[in-house]
């Protein structure tokens, strides 16, 4: 039953064709249509799997990816897109950062335990916007209940000791022989209290009490021990063994009507979830839809003719293995499978070859997408098509400092030059080499914030850029290597 849920989220989600996919991707990743194209095709499979007849859905595995090429081309950029554009659980891991079992460092679990984390998160986030109708009339009950002191009538309680119990033979009601008659002060009294909430509430609605301080009744938690099993992601909170049992200790805190608001809101909305529910849904959302990205593969690979056992680099591709083949992993929330998560691995492959990897690994990314590298074109095109361009995030940051800041366009062709010639030069980072271009270009304006001109701009102009780097940068003088 769980599962069908999260095949009907997935094909809510993944309805997207991949052209469409592949067009939401170009909104923010340059060129690398190939790679674009296979992701794309691997999503889109994912959907298509949630409709075919329920004992062949079983049968289909994800076709994991294995991307190659330069650093800063574009890699992580269309796996971390594609996880937002999708809302699936996404874990990004280096392989470098693990180890072979039984030596220090991280076992190769970890990354499921941190994909569940991540599909946690995700799934609670969603129910709690499914509780926030409810949670808001809570809360504003409340924060009335706060400015208006004892508006609301209080029954009396009826006796619920032992001791009571013992000695009346029962739980008793106070007022069980007295007649329930309400003289006319009380009744108008009480009529007079709901005409001053109402009056309160319409205020509330109205925005007037933002700035009124109150006193609210928060939860109080404290800082939680926690118990290491030895096992990495599986240790116990020791607050939490009889934590269920007492009863939950609460604070009173003084603030504003508007912090109460997203305080309380946020409160009543946990109390009305169902952890139980949130972890079945968020575990068949991980095994269902969950990517798994696995940066620096090629660094696990041996680019020698090594046969030994090397701990941190064949120990390490044994281990995956069983994970991207398809294995059960125990987390704190319950199992995992792993045989319907995608794995895109990425890497550069400068030392080393895919065909370094061991054959079993190799088997288990049958998709392999080679991305080049980056040109001054391509440089350009990242500078100002995307909807997060540098550019735009720099003028954005200056525009906060009343700074109007403008490239133009022989300004754009010549930090595109300028990277390319870095690039060439220097380390080839790929479009990282644009942000220290960028920075360091206006490292003085960040820094002095002048005033703008007459017409409020600050122009960036072909001339600027040279300046700024005519000592650090220079095209290479073929004569002087004339004799």
């Amino acid at each position: 039953m769980s599962e069908n849920k999260s095949l009907a989220k997935t094909a809510n989600i993944q309805s997207l064709t991949p052209k469409e996919i592949v067009a939401e991707l170009d909104k923010y990743v340059i060129g690398q249509n190939d790679a674009k194209r296979s992701v794309a095709v691997a999503l889109r499979n994912r959907y298509r799997r949630s409709k075919v007849p329920e004992d062949m859905r079983e049968e289909i595995t994800p076709k994991n990816i294995l991307m190659m090429g330069p650093t800063g081309c574009g890699k992580t950029e269309i796996a971390r897109r594609l996880a937002k554009l999708m809302k699936a659980p996404f874990v990004k891991v280096e392989a470098t950062k693990f180890t072979e079992v039984g030596y220090v460092g991280r076992d190769v679990d970890s990354m499921i335990r941190d994909l569940v984390e991540a599909s946690l998160r995700i799934t609670k986030n969603e129910k709690l916007k499914e509780k926030y109708d409810i949670a808001d009339k809570i809360t504003e009950e409340k924060i009335i209940d706060a400015i208006i002191p004892g508006s609301r009538r209080q029954e009396p309680k009826a006796q619920k000791t032992p001791f009571d119990f013992l000695m009346n033979g029962g739980y008793m009601n106070p007022n069980a022989g007295a007649q329930p008659q309400q003289t006319q002060d009380q009744q108008k009294s009480g009529q007079d209290q709901e005409l001053a909430r109402e009056q309160v509430r319409q205020q509330l609605r109205d925005g007037l009490l933002e700035d009124q301080f109150i006193e609210i009744e928060v939860e109080d938690k404290p800082m939680e021990n926690q118990l290491d099993t030895g096992n990495e992601g599986m240790s116990i909170a020791i607050g939490n063994i009889f934590g269920d049992m007492m009863p939950k200790k609460t604070k009173n805190k003084n603030v504003r009507v508007r912090e109460a608001r997203k305080i309380l809101r946020e409160q009543e909305a946990q109390n009305l979830l169902d952890m139980d529910q949130v972890t079945d849904e968020a575990l068949d959302n991980a095994e269902q839809n969950g990517i798994v990205f696995i940066d620096e593969i090629d660094k696990i690979a041996n680019g020698n003719n090594y046969s030994g056992a090397d701990v941190s680099r064949e120990g390490v591709q044994r281990d995956i293995l069983p994970i991207v083949e398809g294995s059960v992993v125990n987390t704190k929330y319950g199992p995992v499978k792993t045989d319907h998560i995608l794995f895109i691995g990425a890497g550069a492959f400068h030392t080393a070859k895919p065909t370094d990897l061991i054959p079993e690994l190799q088997g288990r990314f049958p998709i392999r997408v080679e991305l080049g590298s980056l040109d001054k074109e391509d440089f350009v095109k990242i500078l100002t098509i995307p909807e997060n361009a540098l550019v735009k995030q720099h003028q954005a940051l200056l525009k906060t400092e009343g700074i109007d800041l403008e490239f133009t366009d022989d300004a754009i062709d010549e930090i595109a030059e300028m990277s390319c010639l870095m690039n060439e030069q220097n380390e080839n980072i790929g479009a990282r080499r644009l942000a220290t271009i960028l920075e360091k270009l206006l490292e003085d304006i960040s820094y002095e914030i002048p005033d703008p001109g007459e017409d409020g701009k600050i122009v960036i102009d072909r001339a600027f850029v040279q300046d700024k780097y005519a000592d650090t940068i220079r095209k290479d003088d073929m004569d002087r290597y004339i004799i």
